[in-house]
C-alpha cells in the first residue's frame, strides 16, 4: 500500500505530520508492517524527534542555521551554487545531515513511536514550498 503526502512549509522549520501519517495507517488494515517514508526533495529532510517541548525544534533549527548560514553570510564564501538563491545550498548541506527516508513499525495497526516522538516534514528553505512525503506500507 502506498501514498504521496503533500505538506506545505511557510519556511524554516519542523512541521508535524504524525496526524497525517497515523489516519492513513490506521485507515490501510494493515496489522503489522514496516512503513517506509521518503521525501521526494533535496533541500528539505524528514525526522523522527521530540514532540512534546518546542524547545527542541527551536534548538535543531537554531544549530541548523549554524551549521550552514546563508551562502551571503561572510563564513559561506567558498559556496558555488549560488543560482537560486542564498538559502539553496546551505539548504542541501542541511538535507545532506538529517535523514531523507524513515522506516516505522506498524503494530496493531498503529504507527510504533515512542511517547514523545513526532514524524517531522524539515524544511531548509526560507520561503514557502509544497513538499511531497512518498510512503510505502509493506
Amino acid at each position: 500500500m502506498n501514498t504521496i503526502f503533500t505538506l506545505h512549509s511557510d519556511g524554516p522549520g519542523l512541521y508535524d505530520m504524525t496526524p497525517q501519517v497515523a489516519r492513513w495507517v490506521a485507515g490501510s488494515d494493515a496489522e503489522e508492517g514496516l512503513l517506509t517514508l521518503f521525501i521526494r526533495h533535496t533541500s528539505a529532510s524528514l525526522l523522527i524527534q521530540e514532540n512534546a517541548d518546542p524547545d527542541v525544534r527551536a534548538d535543531l533549527l537554531t544549530w541548523l542555521s549554524r551549521l550552514a548560514p546563508l551562502s551571503d553570510d561572510p563564513s559561506m564564501r567558498w559556496i558555488t551554487h549560488t543560482t537560486e538563491g542564498p538559502d539553496d545550498m546551505p539548504a542541501h548541506i542541511k538535507a545532506a545531515h538529517l535523514p531523507v527516508s524513515l522506516q516505522i513499525p506498524v503494530v496493531g495497526g498503529r504507527l510504533m513511536l515512542g511517547t514523545w516522538q513526532g514524524i517531522y516534514l524539515v524544511e531548509h528553505r526560507t520561503r514557502p514550498h509544497s513538499r511531497q512525503v512518498a510512503a510505502l506500507l509493506q
